[in-house]
């Protein structure tokens, strides 16, 4: 029976697990139930379980029916976002302001499924080690679990990813070797002014004034100071400031994001927004500081994994499913961090199409774990043997 057969006969566990999971979201590092599960469904599995990794990480170890010393590495991502759930679903998210907006309770059903699989059938060499990760939406997790040991107490060879993609099509794979997913950066600007009454503006020094001047020549580091030839993403997210309608503030903070797979590029734009910032305090007489926090790495598949994951991918759904040549995205991931320690490849893997990520009204699509477990456990199988 091949890896996707076995894994239908208990889909409907699958199922129920990823919306139970679904109702109970949890945010960065506070993923104690979920991970909680996870543990006790590998300790029942008869994996070796390690708990708290990294804060919240759970790490599993199986050993196959020999060891070559083959060491392959899965990883999925665990964590909710601050968002309200919009959807009427019977497992819609029980914990307000806190939803599973971007699939990870759907990643975490397709690895503890795989992992099943693998435990029950152990038809592999050398050892299979499941990272469950905190934290991923911008809060650290994988440098969390990595400053913690990930690899110096579990030792992978490779190890590999995975996330749906609600666009479609339904059942596909696609990843591409080298850079597919941009590095983030995110700023933090507070602009200090002179607060004064809004009749008498020629008392103060404005800031907003000054935020929305500085927020418009931000976007200039893109058009007239980057490579035209090379891709950037400047965002402003947040501009707050104010609470009446007749007082100028003292002070208004805007916050965003840069994107870019360019490690001078990155350089450059922060540089540059420093400057900027100066330069406009300066000319306003306004106090102006700048935080900018590396958040996330390039992702960059290895090529002999790359290479590996599309042909597996192809043995799962079939050659006519699987895209070798998956246009990059600006988007980030912190698998990135794993993948600068041990080479991996990550994919995606589409949906039926629907509302997109960290959209309130997003919808994880079922049908796609058994595909997922089956890819996962696949590579486990097939990277073992190499």
């Amino acid at each position: 029976m091949s890896p996707i057969d076995r894994i239908q006969t208990y889909a409907d566990e699958l199922t129920a697990l990823r919306r139970d999971l679904h109702a109970h979201p949890e945010l960065g590092f506070e993923e104690v139930r979920t991970s909680g599960i996870v543990a006790d469904l590998l300790t029942g599995y008869g994996i070796e379980v390690h708990r708290g990794v990294g804060g919240t990480g759970v790490v599993g170890i199986l050993k196959g029916r020999s060891d070559n010393g083959r060491r392959i590495g899965l990883r999925a991502d665990m964590d909710a976002l601050p968002i309200e759930e919009e959807t009427n679903l019977p497992y819609r998210s029980t914990y307000p302001g806190k939803m599973h907006a971007c699939g990870h309770d759907g990643h975490t059903t397709m690895l503890v499924g795989a992992a099943r699989y693998l435990a029950e059938t152990r038809d592999f060499d050398g050892t299979a080690i499941f990272v469950f990760q905190p934290a991923e939406e911008g809060l650290g997790g994988a440098r969390a679990m990595l400053a913690d040991g990930l690899f110096e107490r579990f030792p992978c060879d490779e190890i590999y990813g995975l996330h749906n993609q609600p666009n479609g099509p339904h059942g596909a794979i696609k990843l591409r070797p080298g850079p597919i997913m941009a590095a983030a950066d995110f700023f933090d600007i507070k602009v200090r002014g002179r607060g004064i009454h809004a009749a008498q503006p020629h008392h103060g020094v404005d800031p907003i004034l000054i935020s929305t001047a500085l927020a418009q020549a931000m976007q200039s580091i893109v058009s007239r100071n980057a490579d035209p030839l090379k891709s950037i993403v400047i965002s402003i997210t947040r501009i707050q400031a104010g609470s009446a309608y007749n007082i100028v503030p003292e002070s208004a903070e805007l916050a965003g994001t840069i994107r870019t797979f360019d490690r001078d590029l990155r350089a450059l734009a922060s540089r540059r927004i420093r400057e900027l910032a100066a330069g406009y305090a300066a000319a306003y007489g306004a106090e102006i500081d700048v935080e900018i926090k590396d958040v996330f790495s390039v992702l960059e598949n290895a090529p002999e994994q790359a290479a590996a994951a599309a042909e597996i991918a192809a043995e799962v759904v079939g050659t006519d499913k699987v895209d070798v040549n998956a246009s990059p995205r600006m988007g980030s991931e912190d698998f990135a961090d794993m993948t600068l320690a041990v080479p991996g490849a990550y994919a995606w893997l589409g949906s039926n199409p629907g509302p997109g990520l960290h959209n309130a009204s997003y919808n994880f699509d079922d049908t796609i774990i058994p595909i997922g477990s089956a890819y996962l456990a696949r590579l486990v199988e097939r990277r073992t043997a190499a």
